[in-house]
C-alpha cells in the first residue's frame, strides 16, 4: 500500500475518522491503530509476493512476515520486563543477547542469505570449482531494516537502564508497526515515542494542517520529481550507459542525487504528516544534505535518524574516537561498511561505505590539521562554496556505485563520464529542468520553507484546500499508470 497511491489515501482517511472518534477510549484507539498497522503491512506484503513469486505462496509468506514483527515485538517487550527485574549482569547480557541474536538471525536469512551464497558461488567459480547456483531466493519482507533497528535500540536502551521498559503491551507493539514509518522509517526510537502513546490525544487544527501540508509536499517530491527523472532519465542512463554521452551521464547522475533525496525525503514527509493526523510525532530525517561542507555534515543533514543510531549504537560501542588515530579510522570505516550493507546485501553497497567511510576519515585528519595549525575560524565564502560544490560531486560520485547494478555497470557509467562526447539528442528537457530545480531548492533557506507552511497553516479552510486540490491534481498530472515503490521501501 504504496504511500503515492489512491488506496492509502482513502485508507489514511477511514483509519484517521475512525481514531478520532475513539480517540477517548485509550484501549479502542491503540488497538486500532495496532490493527490497521498489521493490515498495511500484511497487505503490502500480500502484494509484493503476488508481483515477485515466493515458493511458500502470497498469503503465507505474508503471514511470515507479520509473524516476524509480532513475534519479535512480543519477544523484546518480554525481554525489556525482565531486564528490569534482572540484576546480575550475566543473565542481563543473556537476555539482551536473546533480543539481538533474533534480529540479526532474521536480517541475516532474508536479507543476506541470496548474497551469501550468490558470493560463495562465484568465489568457487574464480578457483576453478564448478558449484551449481541455488535456485531458492528469498524475497526481503518490507522494512525489515528499519523495525529491526528500532527493536534493538529499545533493548539496548532499557539494558543500558536510560529508559524505563514499556509498562503496557500494546503501546509496545504499535511503537514497532506504527504504519507511517513502518516501512521506511525514520528510525524511531523508543524514548521518543513510546511516552506519546501515554496520554489522549488532542485534536490540534495546527498540527492537522501541518500534516496535511507535509503529505502534500512529500507526495509533490516524490511523484513530480523523483518519478519524473527516474522514468525520463535515471533508469534510461543507469540501465544502458553506452547509449549516453559524458554530459548526459553525468546529468543523470546528478539526476539520481536529486531523484533519491525527493524519493526520500519525500516519504519521510507524508510518514511524519500521516502521523500529525493521528497527534503524533516522527522525528525530522533531512536537512538539506547538498548543503553540506564535507561528509561529517552531510551525514548530520541525510538520513539523520540512521546516522544517529550508527553513531550511538555501532561507532561508540566500538569505541568511536576513544582509542587513538587509528582506531578511530578503523570504527569509522567499519560502521560505514555496515551501513552500506544495512541498504542490500551488494558488493557495490559495500563499496559506498567505504567511501564515505574514507571520505569521514579524510574529513576528521582535515579538520585535526587545520586545529593544529592554528586555524579556529570558519571558511572564507569562497572556501565554503567550493568546499560544498566538491562535497556535492563526491557524494554524487558514490552514488554511482549505491544505484548501479553491478561494479561492471558502475565501472562503465565513470567511462562514460570521461570519454563519452558532448551530445544531448537522450537529454529530455524536463529532467534537466528538474535537476536544476532540486539544486537550487536545496539553497534557499529554511525560513522560507517554514514561511511558506505557516502560511498554509494560518489560511482559512478553503484557501487549504484549493491548495491542496492543485498538489493533487499536479500529482495526478505527473504519476504514471502505475504508483512508482518509494526507493527505501526496498531495504
Amino acid at each position: 500500500m504504496l504511500f503515492n497511491s489512491s488506496l492509502y489515501g482513502a485508507f489514511l482517511v477511514g483509519v484517521f475518522l475512525v481514531f478520532w472518534l475513539v480517540r477517548r477510549h485509550r484501549l479502542a484507539r491503540i488497538l486500532l491503530l495496532v490493527a490497521v498497522s498489521y493490515g498495511f503491512y500484511f497487505y503490502g506484503t500480500l502484494d509484493a509476493a503476488r508481483q515477485s513469486p515466493v515458493p511458500l505462496g502470497p498469503v503465507p509468506w505474508s503471514v511470515l512476515c507479520l509473524g516476524i514483527i509480532f513475534v519479535g515485538s512480543t519477544l523484546d517487550y518480554g525481554v525489556g520486563r525482565a531486564l528490569a527485574k534482572v540484576q546480575h549482569p550475566t543473565g542481563r547480557k543473556a537476555l539482551l543477547l536473546v533480543s539481538i541474536f533474533y534480529y540479526l538471525g532474521v536480517l541475516a536469512v532474508f536479507k543476506y542469505f541470496n548474497f551469501a551464497v550468490d558470493s560463495f558461488v562465484d568465489l568457487m567459480h574464480a578457483v576453478g570449482v564448478d558449484v551449481s547456483p541455488v535456485h531458492v531466493k528469498l524475497v526481503l519482507p518490507f522494512g525489515i531494516s528499519f523495525f529491526t533497528f528500532e527493536t534493538m535500540s529499545y533493548t539496548i536502551d532499557v539494558y543500558r537502564r536510560e529508559i524505563e521498559p514499556a509498562k503496557r503491551y500494546l503501546d509496545y507493539l504499535l511503537f514497532v508497526c506504527f504504519f507511517p514509518h513502518l516501512v521506511a522509517g525514520p528510525i524511531v526510537r523508543p524514548h521518543y515515542m513510546l511516552p506519546q502513546f501515554e496520554g489522549e490525544p488532542r485534536f490540534d487544527p495546527k498540527q492537522q494542517s501541518e500534516g496535511l501540508w507535509l503529505i502534500a509536499t512529500g507526495l509533490l517530491k516524490k511523484v513530480v520529481v523523483g518519478d519524473t527523472l527516474s522514468v525520463t532519465l535515471v533508469k534510461r542512463a543507469f540501465d544502458n550507459p553506452e547509449r549516453f554521452s559524458s554530459i548526459e551521464m553525468l546529468v543523470a547522475v546528478y539526476a539520481y542525487a536529486i531523484k533519491i533525496y525527493m524519493d526520500f525525503s519525500g516519504y519521510t514527509d507524508v510518514a511524519r504528516g500521516s502521523a500529525k493526523l493521528f497527534g503524533l510525532e516522527l522525528p525530522h530525517n533531512f536537512d538539506a544534505p547538498y548543503t553540506a561542507g564535507n561528509l561529517q555534515e552531510f551525514w548530520h543533514r541525510w538520513h539523520i535518524s540512521l546516522s544517529t543510531w550508527l553513531r550511538d549504537y555501532l561507532y561508540k560501542p566500538l569505541g568511536g574516537s576513544r582509542g587513538g588515530t587509528i582506531l578511530t579510522y578503523r570504527n569509522l570505516m567499519i560502521t560505514m561498511v555496515l551501513g552500506g550493507l544495512w541498504h542490500g546485501a551488494k558488493w557495490t553497497f559495500v563499496i559506498w561505505g567505504l567511501l564515505h567511510g574514507a571520505a569521514l576519515a579524510g574529513t576528521r585528519v582535515w579538520q585535526r590539521r587545520r586545529l593544529a595549525s592554528g586555524h579556529f575560524g570558519g571558511q572564507t565564502p569562497l572556501g565554503h562554496a567550493v568546499s560544498r560544490i566538491l562535497t556535492f560531486h563526491y557524494v554524487c560520485f558514490a552514488w554511482i556505485f549505491f544505484n548501479a547494478d553491478s561494479f561492471a555497470v558502475a565501472r562503465l557509467i565513470l567511462a562514460r563520464i570521461g570519454t563519452g562526447g558532448w551530445g544531448t539528442t537522450n537529454l529530455p528537457w524536463i529532467a534537466l529542468v528538474l535537476v536544476i530545480s532540486g539544486i537550487v531548492a536545496h539553497q534557499v533557506p529554511k525560513a522560507f520553507d517554514e514561511w511558506l507552511r505557516d502560511r498554509f497553516v494560518r489560511a482559512p479552510a478553503l484557501g487549504q484546500g484549493i491548495v491542496l486540490a492543485a498538489a493533487a491534481v499536479g500529482v495526478h498530472l505527473a504519476a504514471g499508470a502505475k504508483a512508482q515503490p518509494f526507493i527505501y521501501g526496498q531495504f
